[in-house]
C-alpha cells in the first residue's frame, strides 16, 4: 500500500488556497492548510473594510476544497531537518513537503510617531482597529492617508467618498506605477471627491503626533485621524527558522519557487524571492504563484522535474470610490502604457477583478489544475541582466 505524502500549506491567502486546492489533483496527497484565521481574507477589499462598504470576509468552505484539512493557529517554528511545524499552542505537525505562504502586511515604520499614532490597514485586524475610530469621529474630522500607492489612493477615495475630509500625502508621485494618463485621471477623480493630494519630493512624512503630520517641507497638517499605508513587510517565520531569506525577508528561492536551502519547502505569494528578484507583490501574482509552487510539488512527488515560473502582469487596478476607477493597461515587463479604462467602467473592471480574485479560489477547488495566467518573456532577460552585474565572488542562488 502506498502512503499518502503530507503537504502543509501555511498561510490561508490567495497564494495558500490556491496552492492548497491545486494539490488535489492526486488522490495520494493529504493537504493541510494552517491559518491564523477561521475565515478568508479579501485583502483587496480592506480599504471597504475601514469604510464599512465591504467585510472583506470569505468563509472558507466557499472557496476550499474537500478533504483539505484547515488548521487554525500561528506557526512559530520551522524544523527543516526533522520536516515539521510548531505552533503557537506548542504542537507539532510533520509534513513531507512545505509550502510557504504566510504572506505580507504593514511594514514597520520608521517615522517617529508613526507607530504610535498611525492606524496601518494592512490586515483584517487592523483594519478592524481603525473602523471604530472613523465611526466615533466626526465627519468634520481631518484625515491624512500617508502613501500614495494603490492602497493610499483607495482609501483616500473611498473615505471621501462617505464625507470625510481627507488629505492624501504622496511622499512622491500620485500612483507611482501608473502612467501619466492614468495618474492623470486618478488625480481628476481624487479632486472631484474633494482629496486634497500633496505629492512631489517634499512631502515626505518625518513625524506623526496624536493631532498632526510634519512633512520634509516643514508643513505640518492637523490631523486627528492618520492612516499609515506606507510600505508592505513579510512575517519573519524563514528567518526565525534559519532558512535563507532576501533584505526584507521573503524566502529565497530558485526559479521553480524551491527553496535554496531544501527541496520540501517550496514558498509562493508576497514571502517568495525567486533569484533574489521577487515579483510585484499583489493578490493576482499570488494565486498564480500558489499554483505554480503546487504544481513544483506535485512534480517532485511524482519525479518530475519542476518548470520555472513564468508569469506577466497584464494591468493594475484601482478603485477611487465605488462609481469610478482606473485599469491600467501594462506591457509583459510590468510597465504601465498609455491605455487605461478610467470612469465607470474603470470601477466596473476593478470589482470584476476583486470578485474574480476569490472566484478563481472556488474554480481550483473544484476543479484542482484549472488555474491559468499570461505568460511573459521578460523574466529571463531580467535574470540574465541580474548574473550579468552580480558579483564574481557571490555563490549561486540555484
Amino acid at each position: 500500500m502506498v502512503e499518502n505524502t503530507n503537504v502543509i500549506v501555511i498561510g490561508g491567502g490567495y497564494a495558500g488556497v490556491m496552492a492548497a486546492n491545486r494539490l488535489t489533483q492526486r488522490d495520494d496527497v493529504t493537504v493541510t492548510l494552517i491559518n491564523p484565521r477561521p475565515n478568508f481574507v479579501a485583502r483587496l477589499r480592506l480599504h471597504q473594510r475601514v469604510a464599512g462598504t465591504h467585510d472583506a470576509v470569505v468563509n472558507y468552505q466557499d472557496i476550499l476544497g474537500k478533504g483539505i484539512r484547515l488548521v487554525v493557529g500561528t506557526v512559530t517554528g520551522i524544523n527543516a531537518s526533522e520536516r515539521c511545524v510548531t505552533l503557537a499552542s506548542g504542537d507539532t505537525v510533520g509534513y513531507d513537503f512545505l509550502i510557504y505562504a504566510v504572506g505580507s502586511g504593514s511594514a514597520n515604520p520608521r517615522v517617529p510617531g508613526a507607530a504610535e499614532f498611525a492606524y496601518p490597514i494592512a490586515t483584517l485586524e487592523e483594519a478592524q482597529r481603525l473602523r471604530p475610530v472613523l465611526d466615533a469621529a466626526p465627519a468634520t474630522a481631518a484625515v491624512t492617508v500617508v502613501g500614495a500607492g494603490p492602497s493610499g489612493i483607495e482609501t483616500a477615495a473611498e473615505l471621501a467618498e462617505q464625507g470625510r475630509r481627507v488629505t492624501l500625502v504622496c511622499g512622491g508621485l500620485l500612483g507611482p506605477y501608473l502612467h501619466p494618463r492614468g495618474r492623470r485621471a486618478a488625480a481628476k477623480r481624487l479632486a472631484r471627491l474633494g482629496v486634497t493630494v500633496l505629492d512631489g519630493p517634499d512631502t515626505k512624512v518625518t513625524d506623526v503626533t496624536h493631532d498632526a503630520v510634519r512633512l520634509s517641507d516643514g508643513r505640518e497638517l492637523p490631523s486627528e485621524i492618520t492612516v499609515w499605508t506606507v510600505g508592505f513587510g513579510v512575517p519573519d517565520l524563514a528567518a526565525r527558522s534559519g532558512l535563507s531569506t532576501d533584505a526584507l525577508g521573503r524566502l529565497l528561492t530558485d526559479e521553480t519557487l524551491t527553496s535554496v536551502d531544501d527541496e520540501r519547502i517550496v514558498a509562493a505569494g508576497d514571502s517568495s524571492a525567486p533569484s533574489d528578484l521577487p515579483f510585484r507583490m499583489s493578490a493576482y501574482g499570488a494565486g498564480c504563484l500558489g499554483a505554480h509552487a503546487a504544481d513544483t510539488v506535485l512534480n517532485r512527488i511524482a519525479d518530475e522535474r519542476p518548470a520555472p515560473i513564468d508569469l506577466s502582469f497584464p494591468a493594475m487596478c484601482i478603485s477611487l470610490g465605488r462609481r469610478a476607477g482606473v485599469f491600467q493597461l501594462a506591457n509583459k515587463d510590468d510597465v504601465a502604457i498609455g491605455l487605461y479604462i478610467g470612469g465607470r467602467a474603470g470601477a466596473k473592471l476593478k470589482e470584476v477583478s476583486c470578485n474574480f480574485s476569490v472566484k478563481h479560489l472556488a474554480v481550483e477547488a473544484r476543479k484542482p489544475g484549472s488555474h491559468h495566467w499570461p505568460k511573459g518573456d521578460k523574466r529571463r532577460q531580467l535574470l540574465q541582466a541580474k548574473r550579468a552585474v552580480a558579483p564574481t565572488t557571490a555563490e549561486p542562488t540555484a
